[in-house]
């Protein structure tokens, strides 16, 4: 066996013991329990959507119409305008309110720490009603500045924990060469930590996605709006399920598309030309100076 299999070796099991063959059995055993349990769980959920007389023509006949689907449609469209926009201004806030808590200032972190902590303990729904209510905005930007001060609170620690995970001798190294506070993190703290920031960010992106179904509770006419706007006008019995059987697949679908957009943009990282190894000429005897 090769050094580089058993390095290779090492990483693969350094949390954990390599299983036996019993712990194989055993997890063998748990995985086709696990399968015969989730089957049997679909096969009674959709059990209750047959005796419901969920799949009939009758209940799905009103997706056809334009009216309803240019109301989802509609309804989309504003939870991906609210998403972006909390999205981005997430990602700054969370920025701005990372650099303040690596702040060598006691002051700005004393402050930055105060706003990371305060907003993250706040319920998103709260502040939401807050600001729609006693300060008398607007739904959209409601739910936008909710959001935004939730998830930029959650991504500020995550941009502090990616920075602080880089080995101290880059930062020392870097010092060394002369470079500013600024550049160092420019240049050499943050492309090194965006890897390993990379799925914290997805993660946090999905929750702002799903919690822009929030909006419905202050008249914004997101994409959940609609759906109880159309069940509430159908007239047959238990009209949600029809409506959330269209939606959800719809948002799951979204939260898949973030993560393979992740899934995408760290393997383009690693083919980057930036981020590959640069061979180096082996070391050849220098020239002789004279008089030696």
């Amino acid at each position: 066996m090769t050094a580089h299999a058993l390095h290779g070796d090492q990483e693969s099991t350094a949390l954990y013991d390599v299983p036996g063959p019993n712990a194989l059995r055993r997890h063998f055993l748990y995985g086709i329990v696990s399968t015969v349990v989730i089957l049997g769980l679909l096969a009674w959920i959709l059990y209750l959507l047959f005796d419901t007389h969920q799949f009939t023509a009758a209940k799905w006949r009103p997706f056809v119409y334009e009216g309803i689907q240019e109301l989802l449609l509609k309804g989309l469209g504003n939870t991906l305008r609210a998403f972006v926009y909390a999205s981005v201004l997430s990602m700054v806030l969370g920025a701005v309110l990372a650099t303040g808590r690596l702040s060598a200032h006691r002051p700005v972190r004393w402050a930055a720490t105060l706003c990371v902590e305060f907003f993250r303990a706040m319920p998103v729904l709260v502040m939401i009603f807050f600001i729609f209510v006693a300060l008398k905005v607007q739904p959209l930007p409601a739910l936008v500045a909710g959001l935004t001060l939730y998830n930029g609170s959650v991504l500020a620690e995550v941009f502090r924990t990616g920075i602080n995970s880089v080995e101290r001798g880059q930062r020392e190294a870097a010092y060394a060469l002369g470079m500013r506070k600024t550049q160092v993190m420019t240049f050499v703290l943050a492309p090194q930590a965006v890897r390993a920031m990379l799925p914290a960010i997805i993660s946090q992106l999905v929750v702002a996605l799903k919690d822009t179904s929030l909006g419905f509770l202050i008249t914004y006419e997101e994409f959940l709006h609609a759906g109880k706007l159309i069940a509430s006008n159908l007239d047959y019995d238990l009209p949600f399920i029809p409506v959330v059987m269209v939606i959800s697949p719809i948002y799951i679908g979204m939260c898949m598309l973030l993560s393979w957009f992740a899934t995408w943009v760290a393997r383009r990282e690693r083919r980057s030309p930036k981020t590959k190894a640069v061979e180096v000429a082996p070391a050849e005897p220098g020239t002789v100076l004279p008089g030696r």
